[in-house]
């Protein structure tokens, strides 16, 4: 079983999200409210698979100072209240960087809980599936690293069976740097499927045609996020986010 680890930060308006509120098309509190809605739908894909959920959120001294009052675990578990079937594990997260974090959550539940495999995701990827979770799962038994392609040279999923060196493994183009990591490392790599991850108004502008288009067609979509942009009436015309 892999324990797929959801890094999250509390949906707080002027944290999460940065630039849809700074230059984009979502004022701050919209962008909190969109961030809570891939988080929900994210968990919850990851409940429904062969995968165990653990939620590792961010701290408040590791926040801005400006957020430093939030009281983090809370506000993430208020955030999926009333969502999920199981009860909610989570754990905070340690280190000063987003690959430091992800490293010291995958290494110790590699060699302290001795499990059997460990992805790390964001509340970003909305459309992340039960099936891609346990697709993933099937390739850590081959391969020691599997990697989820973003654009961008991101990565909305990247699973281990043994630790790398993650000093620096998340550098711009993160798929590219991973996948030496893994190599560097002896390790096997394989891929996913490529899945659009949220943080620009363009990942905005990718996502939202795709989950009209899914619900138009009757296939599965993250129920939250769709209808997050439903009630908003958030559509792309002539190459550009449009509100109601």
């Amino acid at each position: 079983m892999t324990t797929v680890c959801v890094l999250a930060d509390p949906p707080r308006e002027g944290l999460v999200l940065p630039e849809l509120s700074e230059s984009g098309p979502l004022s701050p509190s919209e962008a909190a409210d969109l961030y809570a809605a891939m988080l929900a739908d994210v968990c919850l894909a990851i409940e429904r698979s062969g995968g165990e959920l653990l939620v590792n959120y961010r701290p408040a001294e590791l926040l801005p100072d400006e957020h430093a009052d939030v009281e983090s675990e809370a506000a993430v578990r208020s955030t999926l209240e009333g969502i999920l079937e199981e009860p909610l594990r989570t754990k905070p997260q340690v280190g000063s960087t987003f690959a430091a974090r992800a490293g010291n959550t995958t290494t110790h539940l590699l060699e302290r809980e001795e499990v059997d495999s460990v992805a790390i995701v964001e509340p970003t990827a909305a459309l992340l599936s039960r099936t891609h979770i346990d697709s993933a799962a099937m390739k850590l038994r081959h391969s020691p690293v599997v990697l989820g392609p973003a654009s961008d040279g991101r990565v909305h999923y990247a699973g281990f069976t043994e630790p790398i060196d993650f000093e620096g493994a998340y550098e711009p183009p993160a798929v590219e740097t991973l996948t030496w990591r893994g190599r560097d490392a002896g390790h096997d790599v394989d891929f996913l499927p490529m899945l659009p991850t949220v943080e620009t108004p363009d990942d905005l502008a990718t996502l939202v045609p795709l989950i009209r288009a899914r619900a138009a067609a009757e296939r599965i979509i993250p129920v939250h996020t769709a209808t997050w942009i439903d009630d908003r009436d958030l559509r792309v015309e002539d190459d550009e986010l449009v509100m109601g």
